[in-house]
């Protein structure tokens, strides 16, 4: 039986020197930037002693940062007794051993510490594997310098040897978990399509956001789903579903999913793909913004990144302007009313906002469906039928061998519509309707 064992990932109780470097095209964090690090190293346990930040044109191809600052980290580093050195970047595995020869401390980079926070906040079995899958993934290339042995064995061919034939093996080990774990997930992502299509005809919505921004707030000011909401990066990473009742308009479906982040890490992306997947599946995206923040457009502009990344876009989108009662300055929400021009300002934590919102989605909802006239035969029962339970009926007007309804539908099911002889369709204000086949 094989036994896999690893190093903790963790600056969990650590002393953290945080390292970052500056380009020229990151100019626009010039104020604060390593803040967003010191909150993900809190969030993972560490206690942030001390920053470093560099100004370069490029990156050090062997160090990341440059030799003589590289001394610099060690000399800081032994001054603060930090455990370790957390970069906020993503650095090769020669770049990670080499600083970390120089520094003669621990080097942790930004994938690597979300990673860790990951893993301490995954709670399904779902959550888990995908964070074990993303760990593995990282982890592989690195093995030399992470892992010391990830095997006992009674013994057995090939299985007995130090040094390289140990480390082999280990690869073998790892490809093998990462094999299984992806077997796994595409099980449980088969069963979450068919929990998907079960949903029906319901309106869809998701909801994404920066980490943080406030969305499970939302949600649960929306649909009292108590969910978790902890005041922490990364706090939620199983998607919650709940329904929301839009009034007279029926309801929705609300998903809630794992926060984006600046620099999201791409392994990380694809191990959690059946996750962001309800993104993918939504009718519209809830974009929650914290508009309260000095760096709400950046954080903005990240998240539109990652939603190309996962293939939505083009989805159609709501801007949702959350913590509006706690910003102090406007600039931002005026420059983000500009780019979302649809946006909604909200407090989900006050519930302000909330009704303009439903209104808003409401709104989006109506534009799925058409006012149609439709005439058929008196003798086709069946489409009747069809069209009382799909749609709501308006008017009906029964003639010696047709009928005549006046009907709002949605637009799925004007393909039906073609599927009946002797059908005529047309929108209400007597405009013919496109044939169903066009949708």
């Amino acid at each position: 039986m094989v036994e896999l064992k690893r190093t903790r990932l963790s600056v969990r109780r650590e002393q953290a020197l945080l390292l970052g470097v500056m380009l020229p095209a990151d100019k626009h964090r010039a104020t604060k930037p390593l803040a967003e690090l010191a909150s993900l190293a809190r969030t993972a346990g560490a206690r942030v002693v001390g920053e470093v930040v560099q100004q370069l044109k490029r990156f050090h191809p062997s160090t990341w940062i440059g030799r003589g600052k590289a001394q610099e980290v060690h000399d800081r580093a032994k001054s603060l007794d930090a455990d370790v050195v957390i970069c906020d970047g993503d650095l090769s595995p020669a770049q990670v051993r080499n600083l970390e020869k120089i520094t003669d401390t621990k080097v942790v980079d930004r994938s690597e510490l979300i990673l860790d926070i990951f893993a301490t906040h995954a709670r399904t079995k779902q959550a888990r594997l995908q964070v074990e899958l993303a760990q593995l993934e990282y982890t592989y290339p690195r093995l030399a310098r992470m892992w010391t042995h990830l095997s006992r064995y009674e013994g057995g061919i090939g299985t007995r040897g130090p040094g390289e034939m140990q480390l082999e093996t280990d690869r073998r080990l790892v490809q093998r978990r990462i094999r299984d774990l992806k077997r796994e997930l595409g099980r449980i992502d088969a069963r979450r399509q068919r929990e998907v299509k079960s949903r029906g005809e319901c309106f869809k919505v998701g909801i994404v956001g920066y980490t943080n921004a406030g969305k499970s707030t939302l949600m649960n000011a929306l649909t009292d789903a108590g969910v978790r909401v902890e005041d922490q990066l990364f706090a939620t990473l199983d998607t919650k579903t709940r329904r929301w009742d839009l009034g007279d308009h029926g309801e929705a479906l609300l998903s809630d999913t794992v926060g984006f982040i600046r620099h999201l890490p791409h392994h990380l992306v694809a191990s959690f793909k059946a996750t962001l997947e309800e993104a993918t599946l939504a009718d519209l995206l809830l974009h929650i913004v914290d508009i309260s923040r000095a760096d709400a457009i950046e954080q903005a502009d990240a998240v539109m990144e990652v939603l190309e990344e996962i293939g939505c876009r083009d989805k159609r989108i709501l801007a949702v302007f959350n913590k509006v009662d706690a910003a102090d300055d406007e600039t931002a929400l005026h420059i983000l009313s500009e780019r979302f021009r649809n946006g909604v300002t909200v407090s989900a934590l006050k519930k302000q906002g909330l009704d303009r919102l439903t209104e808003a989605v409401v709104a989006e909802l109506q534009r799925d469906f058409a006012e149609l006239v439709v005439t058929f035969p008196s003798s086709d029962g069946r489409l009747a039928a069809f069209l009382f339970e799909k749609g709501d009926v308006l008017e009906r007007d029964d003639q010696d061998t047709v009928t005549q309804m006046r009907v709002k539908l949605h637009r799925r099911f004007l393909a039906d519509l073609s599927e009946h002889d002797g059908v005529e369709v047309r929108v209400s204000d007597g405009k013919e309707e496109p044939r169903a086949e066009r949708y």
